[in-house]
C-alpha cells in the first residue's frame, strides 16, 4: 500500500542559550493543520516525546546472527602463513606508534573528520536501504490537532506496540492560531537527539508549521517528497489498536515506582526458558500482586490497592516492551493499566498531568496487531445504514471528540446505533477511541479512504457466520443478566453440531466467549471469535427485533 507525504523541507529545532524552537513539517498534501505555542511544562513534554521516539524505533523481533563476515574470515585462516606473523610481531610497536601519531594529526583536523563520518554514515545508510529496508525507514508519526488537545501517535518497526502522547493545551502558553486536523508530520533521528537538548530554563516553541500550505503548486520540486510503500499489515494493526481500544477491561492504578519494580526485576533477570508470563494476581480490597514468570519473583503493589468488585489472574506476555515506561516513571503521576485478558492487549496510560501517554501492547512481542485478535469482530456490529453513519459523523467532526451518551442524545438516536456508526468508523480508520478519557474522537488516518477490501475487514469468519444465518443453521437462546448482560448459547450446523455461548455486555460488546470447535480450542479469543460465536450474536440480534435492525 503506497502512500505519498509532501513536505515543505524538513522538521528542525533550533537551539540557543534561552530558547528552543521546535518546527515540524507537516505533510502538505493533506488538509491544512497547523499549530504553534510555547511549551510551559519543558522536561515533562522532553521525557514523553522522547518515549514515543523509543516506541517508533522499537523492534523486539528474533533476528538471527549472520554468521557470513565469521565463515569467511574463518576460510583466510587456513591460508595463512603463521611463521612469518611471527617474525612480524617484533615490529607491533613501531607501527602502534605511528598510528598513534596519525590519530593525533587526525584529531586535530576536526573538520576533516567530521565529513569522513558523516560520508561513512551516509555509505551505512546506502547500504541498509538496499540490504535492511526495515532498519532504513523510520515511519513518520501521525499528528492530530483538536480543540482541547495535540496528541501524536506511532507504531512500532515490529507492528507489536502502539504510542499516543496526548497534550492538553494547558501545556502550552501563548498559543496561537491553530486547525484542528491530522496530517503526517517529518520526524527523523536527528529531530528526536535535539529534543534531548530541551531543557526547563529555556523557552521551548512547538510549531507545526503552516507556512507548508501556502507554497504554490510551481514550487512543488521544492517540497521534500516521501513515498512509502507500507505493508498492509501495518495499516492494518493501527486500526486493530483502535478497535481494542474500545473493549471493556480489566482496570487499575499503579504507583510510578510499582512500575520501577516490575522494570528492575526485568533488568535483573534474563529468562532462558519459558514460561515468560507476567501474571497479574487482583482482589478486591488488596494491593495488586505480579509474578514474574519463570523465576517466580512476586511484586507487591503496597501503594496499589485493587478497587475492582471480582478477583482475576491475568496472564501477560511481551513485558520487556514496557521498559519503553522508564523515562516516564520521574514526571508521571499515576499509571492506568487496561487488561483484556489473559494473552489479550494491555494499555498502560501514563497520568503526566496535562498530558497522558498510552502505550498499547498486542498480546505477546511476536503477535503483532496485524495478526493479534481481528478485535473489530469483538466490537459493536451494528448494521447502520450510510445515511445514519455519516449523520453520526458529521456531529462527530463538529466537536471533533465526544462520549458516545452525548453524541446519542443530542442526535436522538438509540446508543448501540451511535455505536455501531462510530464502531464502523473506527475501523475505517476515520476515528479513534481515547481510552484516556473515554471519548472518541475524529482521527483521518489518510488523505484518501483507505482500500477496506485490502485490508480485510469483512473477515472470513463474519461471511461464514452471514451464511449459516440465511440459511437457517443457527438455534439460539437468550438470557438477560444483571447491568445489562445478555448470554447467549445455542447451536450452529456446520457439518456437525457445535454449541457456542457468548455473552454480551450491553453495549453488544463479546466480554466473554466460547465454542466446542477447533479454532477456539486452539487459539481461544487470541485471534477474534470464531465464525460460530459471530452467527450466534448475528442471529440474536436478527430477532431481537431492536433498534439495530431498523438500519439493517
Amino acid at each position: 500500500m503506497e502512500f505519498e507525504y509532501a513536505y515543505a523541507g524538513s522538521s528542525a529545532v533550533s537551539n540557543s542559550a534561552d530558547s528552543t524552537e521546535m518546527s515540524f513539517s507537516p505533510d502538505t498534501r493533506r488538509e491544512p493543520t497547523f499549530f504553534r505555542g510555547e511549551v510551559a511544562k519543558n522536561v515533562a513534554f522532553r521525557e514523553a516525546i522522547s518515549a514515543l521516539h523509543d516506541v517508533v524505533v522499537s523492534d523486539l523481533r528474533w533476528k538471527p546472527k549472520d554468521r557470513t563476515a565469521y565463515k569467511e574470515w574463518l576460510a583466510t585462516q587456513e591460508d595463512l602463513d603463521w611463521m612469518a606473523i611471527a617474525a612480524q610481531r617484533g615490529s607491533v610497536a613501531r607501527d602502534i606508534k605511528e598510528l598513534q601519531e596519525e590519530l593525533s594529526a587526525l584529531r586535530q583536523r576536526s573538520s576533516k573528520r567530521m565529513g569522513a563520518f558523516y560520508s561513512s554514515r551516509q555509505r551505512y545508510f546506502d547500504y541498509l536501504y538496499k540490504e535492511d529496508m526495515d532498519a532504513w525507514y523510520v515511519l513518520d508519526p501521525v499528528i492530530t490537532v483538536h480543540p482541547d488537545e495535540l496528541f501524536f501517535e506511532c507504531f512500532s518497526e515490529d507492528e507489536s506496540t502502539y504510542g499516543r502522547l496526548g497534550t492538553s493545551y494547558e501545556v502550552y502558553k501563548n498559543v496561537g492560531e491553530f486547525a484542528c486536523g491530522t496530517t503526517n508530520v517529518d520526524y527523523s533521528q536527528m529531530l528526536y537527539e535535539e529534543f534531548q537538548k530541551v531543557r526547563s530554563y529555556k523557552m521551548t516553541t512547538l510549531e507545526v508549521d503552516p507556512s507548508g500550505f501556502s507554497v504554490e503548486t510551481t514550487h512543488e520540486e521544492t517540497y521534500k517528497e516521501v513515498k512509502i510503500d507500507l505493508p498492509d499489515s501495518w495499516v492494518r494493526g493501527f486500526l486493530q489498536v483502535s478497535s481494542a481500544m474500545s473493549l471493556p477491561a480489566v482496570s487499575f492504578d499503579l504507583h510510578p515506582m510499582d512500575i520501577h519494580n516490575f522494570c528492575l526485576v526485568l533488568r535483573r533477570n534474563k529468562e532462558l526458558v519459558g514460561p515468560r508470563g507476567m501474571c497479574f494476581h487482583l482482589e478486591p480490597g488488596k494491593p495488586i500482586r505480579v509474578v514474574f514468570e519463570p523465576w517466580n519473583h512476586e511484586v507487591v503493589c503496597g501503594r496499589s490497592i485493587y478497587q475492582g468488585d471480582e478477583a482475576h489472574e491475568i496472564r501477560v506476555w511481551g513485558r520487556r516492551r514496557i521498559h519503553t515506561l522508564e523515562r516516564l516513571i520521574p514526571v508521571a503521576r499515576r499509571f492506568t493499566v487496561h487488561l483484556l485478558g489473559t494473552g489479550l492487549p494491555s494499555f498502560y496510560v501514563a497520568d503526566l498531568g496535562d498530558m497522558s501517554f498510552t502505550l498499547g501492547l498486542s498480546g505477546w512481542t511476536a503477535n503483532d496487531w496485524s495478526t493479534a485478535g481481528n478485535f473489530d469482530l469483538m466490537a459493536p456490529r451494528a448494521d447502520v445504514d450510510d445515511m445514519t453513519k455519516a449523520r453520526v459523523f458529521s456531529a462527530l467532526k463538529e466537536n471533533w471528540a465526544e462520549k458516545p451518551d452525548d453524541l446519542a442524545r443530542r442526535l436522538g438516536l438509540d446508543r448501540a446505533v451511535v455505536l455501531g456508526a462510530l464502531s464502523a468508523y473506527t475501523q475505517a480508520g476515520r476515528a479513534i477511541y481515547d481510552v484516556n478519557k473515554g471519548v472518541y474522537r475524529v482521527r483521518e488516518l489518510t488523505r484518501d479512504p483507505l482500500p477496506m477490501d485490502t485490508l480485510r475487514f469483512a473477515n472470513p469468519r463474519e461471511e461464514s457466520a452471514t451464511r449459516f444465518v440465511e440459511q437457517g443453521r443457527v438455534r439460539v437462546n437468550a438470557q438477560e443478566r444483571p447491568g445489562g448482560v445478555v448470554e447467549l448459547s445455542g447451536s450452529v450446523n456446520d457439518g456437525r453440531r457445535y454449541t457456542p455461548r457468548l455473552s454480551l455486555d450491553a453495549d453488544e460488546r463479546i466480554v466473554d466467549a466460547n465454542c466446542t470447535c477447533n479454532f477456539y480450542t486452539q487459539n481461544k479469543l487470541y485471534k477474534g471469535p470464531c465464525e460460530h460465536m459471530l452467527a450466534l450474536r448475528k442471529a440474536h440480534r436478527g430477532r431481537s427485533g431492536s433498534f439495530w435492525n431498523i438500519f439493517r
